[in-house]
């Protein structure tokens, strides 16, 4: 049934199956379960054709009597055997789905990350859940469907050939009608509709992350009602596809009862003139008439299947994109060397892949002990600086290295046991306070987690929650301020055991004194614990703790942002008006 994909979706299902890793015992025996039960039906409707038939001509009880036990017996297996198929085929397809997230994120764990980074967190979402659901439906929705269905159909027009040969060939013509034709139409049809429903459910789910997660600054700045708007716009697009799809997929059941009727009336047409001859007996001719009814059964559930496999090799196409190619996998070690791991950048330019060239010359060294900060308007390229340095996009050109090789390509496992970094927007996740902590170093304890806590200023809100370090908080911190949110994250960086650390506006939502207080604990702890500390920051005022201080400042018309100056604090305050001026207007 690929044979209808276009070869970029043969190929990216092919891919993206294989890491489905379908359970072939267990996807044989709900074929089997599913034959019996399709059988089982049209075995119903040939039995019960033939009882009333023969019931007709008075015979003794006793000659209806093995009939109409299988009457009751084909009624029971119908419907047990179509329970246990269901239970088979979702047993396989929900352990297919576990071990493709399974594979998806450790490809995306232990590869580049800068296809990750480059997504919006909604379409992130959409590709890991809902189109991991999409391609595991196929197994239930399209393939099982179809081989039951064909397995099924051959062995009824097998079965009608016995009796009569042409009633047989004009069921298989009419089958292949209902099985064939009718998906086609709607499998045409219903691209364009489920390609359309699927990029709007995609931006609907990006705008619906915005408003869960930004709803008060989208009220305040008055962009609530247009972002409402927008998702109304989107979820009407949704709609006009689904129904356009629902009206293909009334014309293809339309065209499966046609077909259906044709074969009936094509049976009666050949079966009448054979029973009047002798050819066949009269009973035989009811049977030819009626199960026709039963086999196209299996068929009506082709179209359904056409629409899935439009579904599935979409989704399986945006997975294979998130998966990137093979080749651009491949890593390399970093040694480990004396002294702790050392990060340094020469002449070094950003970007975002396929973005235009966002700041250059930059350059820089991390090493255990040391404290950079690095400040600048927004927009001159501060966050792209740090997705660099952590080896998540890669350098547009110049020299970036940790330990004397490249950080880019290098192995993730190795990356993050040497540098950990923290974004604007990290996630807080719906658990506990120390599992929070945890993600970072499953081996913390509640003692060095409430040390941690208390580094950053919030000893005294954990000694307040309910159930102190196991309280639980919500999905993206929903259930915290955003104060308590950014200090929960600097505590998380500080549990990583990476020696270096590089993190993006750690003071963010903070009061003034709160913000340098903290800037400063984070400086301290570099030189206590030896550890290399880069912090983005908007704040000047707490600077005097850091070692060297890089102001980005951006560039002519149409030109990338560069560090303009660079020193201690001190030195840029004496020699720099713009920075002076900066400092001062802080509270």
């Amino acid at each position: 049934m690929t044979l209808f994909l276009t070869p970029t979706e043969r190929r990216a299902l092919g891919r993206v199956l294989n890491l489905l890793d379908v359970d072939r015992r267990g996807f044989a025996l709900s074929v089997l379960l599913g034959v019996v039960g399709l059988g089982s039906s049209i075995a119903l409707a040939a039995t019960s054709a033939w009882l009333i038939a023969r019931a007709s001509q008075h015979p003794p009880v006793l000659y209806l009597t093995v009939a109409a036990t299988s009457v009751r017996m084909f009624g029971v297996l119908r419907a047990l055997m179509r329970y246990l198929q269901r239970l088979a085929s979702h047993k396989v397809a929900l352990a297919g789905m576990d071990s493709l997230r399974y594979s998806l994120y450790s490809i995306l764990a232990h590869g580049p990350v800068n296809r990750v980074a480059q997504l919006q967190r909604g379409d992130l979402l959409a590709r890991t859940g809902a189109d991991v659901d999409a391609v595991g439906d196929f197994v239930v929705k399209a393939l099982l469907p179809t081989v039951v269905a064909t397995l099924v159909g051959a062995g009824t027009v097998v079965g009608i050939s016995l009796i009569s040969p042409a009633a047989g060939l004009i069921l298989a013509l009419c089958l292949l009608v209902s099985g064939v034709v009718a998906p086609l139409i709607t499998m045409r049809s219903s691209r364009i509709a489920e390609l359309s429903t699927q990029e709007a459910r995609t931006r609907m789910s990006e705008t619906v992350l915005s408003v869960m997660e930004g709803a008060s600054e989208l009220a305040i700045s008055g962009k609530l009602p247009r972002v409402h708007a927008q998702l109304a716009a989107q979820e009407a697009e949704i709609n006009r596809a689904t129904r356009a799809a629902g009206q293909v997929a009334g014309v293809a059941a339309g065209i499966d009862r046609v077909a259906m009727g044709m074969a009936v009336v094509g049976a009666l047409l050949v079966g009448i003139p054979d029973t009047v001859g002798g050819q066949i007996a009269a009973v035989s001719l009811a049977v030819l008439a009626l199960t026709p009814l039963a086999a196209f059964e299996g068929t009506a559930e082709l179209a359904p299947a056409a629409v899935q496999l439009v579904r599935s090799a979409g989704a399986a196409v945006r997975i294979d994109e998130l998966l990137g190619e093979d080749d651009l996998i491949a890593t390399h070690p970093i040694p480990d060397t004396p002294g702790g791991p050392v990060l340094e950048a020469r002449d070094l330019a950003i970007g975002w892949p396929g973005g235009p060239l966002v700041a250059e010359g930059i350059s820089l060294r991390l090493a255990p002990g040391s404290a950079i900060a690095i400040v600048g308007p927004s927009g001159v390229g501060k966050t792209t600086l740090l997705f660099t340095l952590a080896g998540m996009i890669p350098p547009r050109a110049g020299s970036l290295t940790i330990d004397g090789v490249d950080v880019w390509g290098a192995e993730r496992e190795a990356m993050t046991e040497r540098l950990t970094m923290t974004a604007e927007d990290a996630h807080v996740f719906a658990t506990t306070v120390i599992e929070n902590l945890r993600v970072a170093n499953p081996s913390l304890d509640e003692a060095d987690a409430r040390e941690l806590l208390r580094s950053v200023g919030l000893a005294q809100w954990v000694a307040e929650l309910p159930s102190g370090l196991e309280t639980l908080l919500g999905s993206g911190g929903t259930t915290v301020s955003g104060g308590e949110r950014r200090r929960l994250l600097m505590a998380r960086a500080l549990a990583a055991p990476s020696p270096l650390l590089v993190l993006d506006e750690a003071s963010e939502h903070l009061d003034p004194q709160m913000a340098d207080a903290l800037m400063r604990s984070l400086f301290e702890r570099s030189r206590t614990d030896e550890r290399g500390i880069l912090i983005v920051s908007h704040r000047l005022s707490a600077l005097d703790a850091a070692d060297t201080v890089m102001v980005f400042a951006p560039g002519e018309e149409g030109q990338p942002a560069r560090v303009s100056d660079a020193g201690t604090h001190d030195e840029l305050y004496e020699r720099s008006a713009a920075y002076r001026w900066a400092r001062e207007q802080e509270a």
